[in-house]
């Protein structure tokens, strides 16, 4: 499928690419926090763990359609899903579906949370001890291979069109790296965007150690599900400044390690012996 010429492919990754580079660019210049390790500790084990994401969904592909975007074509050709089985306004059937899946990325949150399971998977996103544009894509190869099926499943019942997937997940993919991005936004300006969509500040919080914190703001792209569920926090307990990010017993530079990171949910490794040095 194309967009404006392109590949949805290429599309999404135009997207994503172009809002990294502005995030590292606003986090270099208007920081929000200071950092406790250089980029260059932190920076190769996150886009490892996307190489490895990468290398896990291609290899996945010689078995089973892992692009959503076909598998949004093929429920079209084939009747299912709601929305390819009624008769509603374009623009109804696109806003439902927007809405319903990113209902969908936030529960699928909110397991990985609940679950032990999945928590073993998800602990390695939030073992980072840092919180910048490069932790949105910190995550487990399992536990991408885990929200394929589940948006998967998804688009097979809910039957959007291919082109409202494509612009969902630019959206979620663009919205991740900017709310995990460490750089100020004017107050009212936060406090306007946080209405309707998650701002860095408020993802900020549910990076806490505080499991309180923890269990708080799960939203990827719309912030709404957070008020409706009652797991909205506006601000940490401790300031943005000195709210202590990671997870409570690995607060060394362990986290910075690839493969720490990769080996993290089949066992657990020893606590932090010692305090990171302040840059």
């Amino acid at each position: 499928m194309e967009i404006l010429g392109v590949s949805d492919g290429a599309f999404r990754m135009s997207i994503f690419a172009g809002i990294f580079a502005i995030m590292t660019v606003l986090e270099a210049w208007l920081p929000r926090r200071k950092r406790r390790f250089e980029r260059l500790k932190r920076w190769p084990t996150n886009i490892g763990l996307l190489l490895a994401d990468i290398a896990a969904i291609s290899t996945m592909g010689f078995v089973v359609p892992v692009s959503a975007v076909l598998i949004a074509i093929w429920a079209a050709a084939n009747g299912w899903g709601l929305l390819n089985n009624v008769d509603w306004p374009i623009w109804v059937e696109w806003i439902i579906a927007i809405v319903v899946l990113d209902l969908v990325i936030w529960s699928q949150h909110l397991i990985t949370h609940k679950i032990p399971l999945l928590w073993r998977l998800h602990r390695v996103h939030h073992s980072d001890v840092e919180m910048d544009a490069t932790t949105a894509i910190r995550f487990h190869p399992v536990e991408i291979i885990f929200s394929v099926f589940v948006k998967s499943a998804a688009i097979l019942l809910l039957g959007p069109a291919a082109i409202v997937v494509v612009i969902f997940e630019a959206l979620v993919n663009g919205s991740a790296i900017f709310n995990h991005a460490n750089f100020s936004l004017p107050p009212m300006a936060d406090r306007l965007i946080r209405l309707l969509l998650v701002t860095p500040d408020m993802h900020r919080v549910h990076h806490s150690v505080h499991v309180r914190e923890t269990d708080s703001n799960y939203g990827f792209a719309l912030s709404i599900w957070d008020r409706i569920f009652g797991t909205y926090i506006a601000q940490p307990k401790d300031g943005h400044d000195k709210m202590v990010i990671g997870l409570n017993q690995w607060q060394d530079e362990a986290p910075n390690r690839w493969s720490w990171a990769l080996a993290l949910p089949f066992y657990n490794p020893p606590r932090s012996t010692k305090k990171s040095n302040k840059n």
